[in-house]
């Protein structure tokens, strides 16, 4: 098989056989084509899309290019949440202990940033020593003895998706469907829960801009849940503005961290709450939605869900000090406040342009290679609907250097939009 075939079919728009996407998954992963090739057919894909065969082909090889974890004799039921991704969204590091603090177990593979997105690993990765590369056994140890494991894809877990993920992302092919689909699919597939519940954003932060593409997703990605024996659910989340009040690695985990313990922001509890209690439905552990709610809110108010996450970071060997003192995360060098020019109300907070500011400040990748600088990034002290005055802080920027500091304030105010309407938010758009 020529796989400059393959490139050119997709190209021309024409249909891949189930075997033609074997062939490339199975030789990218063993390092026979080369990076360069693997982009041509990734854009290909990206501008010409694909079939519902060819993705479920596609989703199927990838979760089998490398081990698929059995979890059957730890419990009937295992629950598993992703998210498409969005600016500020922190939700997993919240999320997770909930439920794992309701005694449903937790298994999760999850990702690093892709594009202006942050990701889950990279913001895991801020608490020194939480180690996110664990071994099978290790993974399902955990799982079993606190109901909870989130962790990286391991060489040995969906490697193709593992590089083909790394490769959407400086080849701007992030916010193809078909490629979303497949890569959050696969990993769902690989990682053995057998209850997924989904978070697909929409809006400017996200890869998805409209509710009729958000649709579009979830509807593929419930099929190829049903395809795979995995009950599946989806919620459509708004991400025109960023989620919470902190966007940077280190400033959303100490954010998170806040939120377990009863701090949370109204933005982010909406989610919460909406959907932790499709997951504790999913689990087969109570159908009722105000009692499934007030489950959450007691395993917040008793500590015992803050308690959960400790536990997390100490059984994969995180220093759990800087959980119980959050003043110990290093601090940006540089902190700097975006002070208002006008009165009025926030009528708009631009997460795509928020997104960038911070990949700019070092909080995201440009290329594969980048490091990371888990200290900055954005807090924000108005979002939309709230009041400004003249002379109020509208957030603060955590920056690396003077340089970046002032360029990052001269974007963040064209982020916002100060009028005289007050904006009622959206945060939940449907629920599928």
């Amino acid at each position: 098989m020529n796989f400059l075939d393959i490139i050119e079919k997709k190209k021309n728009g024409e249909e891949l056989s189930e075997e033609e996407i074997v062939y490339f998954i199975n030789k990218y992963t063993g390092d026979e084509i080369p990076d360069y090739q693997a982009a041509a057919l990734i854009m290909a894909i990206c501008i010409n899309g694909m079939t519902s065969d060819e993705i479920l082909a596609l989703t199927k090889a990838m979760a089998e290019s490398g081990d698929i974890i059995d979890l059957s004799d730890i419990a009937d039921i295992i629950v598993d949440k992703h998210s498409t991704g969005g600016i500020g969204d922190k939700i997993t590091l919240i999320i997770s202990p909930i439920i794992a603090a309701l005694g449903i177990p937790v298994a999760k593979l999850s990702g690093r940033g892709l594009g202006i997105t942050g990701g889950t690993i990279d913001k895991l990765e801020s608490i020194p020593y939480y180690n996110v590369n664990l071994s099978i056994d290790e993974f399902k140890q955990n799982v079993r003895d606190i109901k909870l494991a989130l962790m990286a894809q391991t060489l040995n877990l969906t490697p193709a998706d593992k590089k083909i993920y790394a490769l959407r992302d400086v080849i701007g092919c992030v916010d193809s469907i078909p490629l979303i689909a497949s890569s959050i699919m696969s990993k769902k597939i690989a990682s053995g829960a057998n209850r997924i519940m989904l978070d697909v954003t929409c809006g400017k932060g996200s890869f998805l801009k409209t509710k009729e593409q958000a649709k579009s997703l979830a509807k593929l990605m419930t099929l190829i849940g049903e395809w795979s024996g995995k009950e599946t659910k989806c919620i459509i989340t708004n991400m025109d503005e960023p989620l919470g009040y902190a966007v940077g690695n280190s400033l959303e985990v100490i954010e998170a961290v806040k939120a377990l313990k009863g701090e949370m922001a109204e933005d982010i509890k909406d989610v919460i709450l909406n959907m932790g209690v499709f997951m504790i439905k999913l689990a087969g552990c109570g159908n009722d939605i105000t009692i499934n709610k007030k489950k959450i809110l007691e395993v917040i108010e008793d500590g015992s869900a803050y308690e959960k996450f400790k536990e997390l970071v100490v059984r994969q060997g995180g220093d759990v000090t800087y959980i119980e003192d959050l003043q110990k995360f290093e601090k940006a060098p540089i902190i700097i406040p975006l002070i208002a020019e006008t009165e009025g109300y926030v009528e708009e907070l631009d997460a795509n342009i928020v997104g960038r500011i911070v990949l700019d400040l070092g909080a995201g990748r440009k290329e594969k290679e980048d490091i990371i600088d888990t200290r900055v990034g954005i807090i924000f002290s108005k979002k939309i609907g709230d009041e400004v005055s003249n002379g109020d802080v509208l957030a603060y920027v955590h920056a690396s250097d003077a340089e970046k500091a002032a360029i990052a304030l001269q974007d963040l105010r064209i982020a916002y939009k100060i009028g005289d309407r007050i904006i009622k938010k959206k945060n939940i758009i449907e629920i599928l």
